[in-house]
């Protein structure tokens, strides 16, 4: 290389990656499972890559990318798409709202135009193919409560199976096509059954009984109950062991069930193989998630895809059992489309998300580091730092806090966080007390304790912060979404001074409100971390970061989506406080979201907006007029009054309860 061309690369990874080339790094394979067709000879996958969501597929051997559907549409709040190839090859059946609702739909490899399968004009949570190919078992919510029904192929006729007030979800036929298993949640999404019917719903009988598990998105983490190709056992999720392992139960309810790879580590995505000798599965090690493959008889597992760092997931064995499709991602590149070899272990990549331009070397690794709290615990975390010449001799730093709170950092791409590493932040992400990934106890240790012990895990980040000498201990933010939000917004209240600047995005305040409006696995996962109202409404008010609110001295940002379902009033109640109590705050919506930001003209302006704040209060820079004209409000007298039906807390935490929640667009 000449040394011209040893200046331009030099240059080119020193220097500052812009926002839109940030965002632009999106994942070519998307977060579903891959599926294969039923000859093997594709995998058939949901990106984005033309722009619109649609369907595609590659060859595994490598090549071309191929479009299959044209307007696949989207999905209504909380579905997935459900991409499945019929056995026979004749469909690929998929979840759709592009008819106004929910709707199953049907692709036909022949080429003729997509139809409609389905009209229950409700959601759609899971479907699953007879294995001869002629109908479709899906849960759905037609009746007021998610139950299981049968559907024709290719007529759309419909036979309702289950019936009564508790959840029936995640279907799937016997592979002898003679009966379907479904999991039943108990009132309170804690406890699974595993219930097998005829296929008219007679005969119902319960094969597997599960506790103590609660379940935040109604069946999604205990999942399909995933049958061998003998009908005989039965792959499914439970935290009996204190981790979240893989078990396997027999079909007939007979005998006990057994760990398949028994490990002190979450597993989750089972996969039998077509023979129904081996099963694939992800295993969890601080973050970073590897392919592993065991005899479902027992024995050691063989770790098939061993990232140094990385996040496997969704893997899918090749028809013919020699090949397992997989997704993986780290926190350089999102999600590409990967195919491994079982027998000699060699990996091919079919799809490459990352941008070109030296993109790649200018985005920041994390290293993953632990802490101490107040009380000894070990908090793991990911440290990232800029480098080169966007790092100056001192620069400040932001904790960011995950949603959940029973969820993890794992080893996957950031956007938000590689921006503020090329404005000279350092951003340190914890995974504190009550995260997932660290085992059941270790989960546990925030319940009936939001704000409390989880947010002092939180401050003794910012003191770990403190002993790098290259990061401005008197200059440290904090923000997050969600529980994030939450957390941001205790630190406000439950931990002046300790940070100088705090963005809370899409956060909840006040628990006994939120309990009143919001959606129902919301008022679910409060039931179980906070307990049951009216009797814990103490341990609500404890939590709640609106009765501290007087205590604030951290300037703060308040933001979040408004106008479709499902929205809060939260984020304007803070905002309303902090102003009652004459408190430095901005506040700003982004219109046209749920309450969470998520449309990306939304997401760049907010990243903006997040970036301005901190410059203002970390770093000292002036804040100038975003160029959409509209500047985060500093004040909301004369703006929103007392029509928001919310009563700011005053000092000394009095009430905080509303009148009533704002106005919502319903958007399936």
């Amino acid at each position: 290389m000449s040394t011209q061309d040893t200046r331009t690369a030099a240059g080119r990874s020193e220097s500052r990656l812009s926002i839109d080339q940030i965002l632009a790094v999106r994942s070519q394979a998307g977060s579903e499972a891959p599926q294969w067709s039923p000859d093997g000879r594709g995998i058939t996958f949901v990106s984005g890559l033309g722009g619109g969501v649609e369907l595609w597929s590659t060859s595994p051997d490598g090549g071309p990318l191929t479009r299959l559907t044209v307007g696949m549409g989207g999905v209504g709040h909380l579905a997935t798409f459900i991409p499945r190839w019929s056995p026979t090859g004749e469909y690929v059946a998929y979840v759709s709202s592009k008819s106004g609702a929910d709707e199953v739909w049907l692709w036909p490899a022949d080429g003729s135009a997509e139809v409609q399968l389905t009209r229950l004009g409700a959601r759609i949570e899971a479907l699953s193919w007879a294995p001869d190919g002629r109908s479709l078992a899906v849960a759905s919510n037609m009746y007021g409560t998610f139950d299981i029904f049968r559907v024709a192929v290719p007529s759309g006729e419909t036979r309702r199976l289950t019936e009564g007030p508790l959840y029936s979800v995640y279907p799937t036929f016997t592979p002898d096509g003679q009966s379907i298993l479904f999991v039943r949640l108990s009132e309170s999404w804690v406890d699974h059954e595993v219930v097998r019917v005829d296929l008219d719903g007679g005969n119902p009988e319960v094969v597997l009984r599960d506790h103590d598990f609660f379940d935040y998105h109604y069946g999604r983490s205990f999942d399909y109950p995933a049958v061998s190709s003998d009908g005989r056992a039965l792959l499914f999720h439970s935290q009996r062991s204190g981790w979240t392992n893989v078990w396997l139960a027999p079909v007939d309810g007979a005998g006990e069930p057994r760990q398949v790879a028994a490990a002190e580590a979450d597993q989750s995505d089972p996969a039998w193989s077509p023979d129904g000798t081996r099963v694939a599965y992800i295993e969890n090690h601080n973050g970073t998630l590897d392919l592993r493959v065991v005899s479902a008889a027992g024995g050691a597992p063989r770790v098939l895809v061993a990232p140094e760092s990385g996040v496997c997931s969704g893997p899918a064995w090749s028809p013919d059992g020699t090949r397992i499709a997989y997704l993986f991602g780290d926190p350089n590149c999102p999600n590409d489309l990967w195919v491994v070899d079982v027998a000699s272990g060699a990996r091919r990549r079919l799809t490459d998300s990352m941008l070109g331009g030296g993109v790649h070397e200018r985005l920041a690794r994390p290293e993953k580091v632990h802490y101490r709290s107040f009380d000894g615990l070990e908090i793991p975390a990911y440290l990232y730092r800029p480098s080169g010449q966007l790092a100056p001799e001192s620069y400040p730093a932001i904790l960011w806090i995950h949603g959940g709170p029973t969820s993890q950092y794992m080893d996957t791409f950031q956007p938000q966080v590689q921006y503020f590493l090329q404005q000279g932040y350092a951003v340190l992400m914890p995974n504190p007390r009550g995260s997932s990934g660290y085992g059941r106890h270790f989960e546990d240790l925030n319940n009936r304790d939001w704000g409390g012990a989880d947010l002092r895990d939180v401050v003794a980040g910012a003191e770990y912060l403190k002993t790098l000498p290259e990061v401005d201990g008197e200059h440290i933010g904090i923000t997050g979404t969600s529980y994030g939000g939450i957390m941001t917004m205790n630190a406000v209240a439950f931990a002046p001074g300790v940070f100088q600047a705090a963005v809370a995005c899409s956060g909840y305040c006040d628990f006994v409100n939120m309990h009143g409006e919001q959606e129902l696995r919301h008022i679910k996962l409060l039931e179980f971390e906070l307990g049951m109202l009216p009797e814990s409404v103490e341990v609500y008010h404890r939590c709640s970061a609106i009765y501290q609110v007087h205590q604030a001295t951290t300037p703060c940002f308040v933001l979040h989506g408004e106008g479709k379902y499902p929205g809060s009033s939260e984020g304007r109640m803070f905002a309303l406080a902090l102003e009652a109590n004459y408190k430095p705050f901005w506040y700003k919506t982004y219109p046209g979201e749920t309450y969470y930001v998520a449309s990306p003209a939304n997401v760049r302006r907010q990243m903006l907006d997040m970036q301005a704040f901190f410059d203002l209060y970390l770093k000292g820079i002036p804040h100038r007029l975003p160029d959409d004209g509209t500047r985060p409000l500093t004040h909301l007298s004369g703006v929103l009054g007392t029509g928001s039906g919310a009563r700011p807390a005053r000092a000394g935490g009095g009430s905080a309860s509303m009148a009533g929640t704002p106005g919502r667009d319903v958007a399936n």
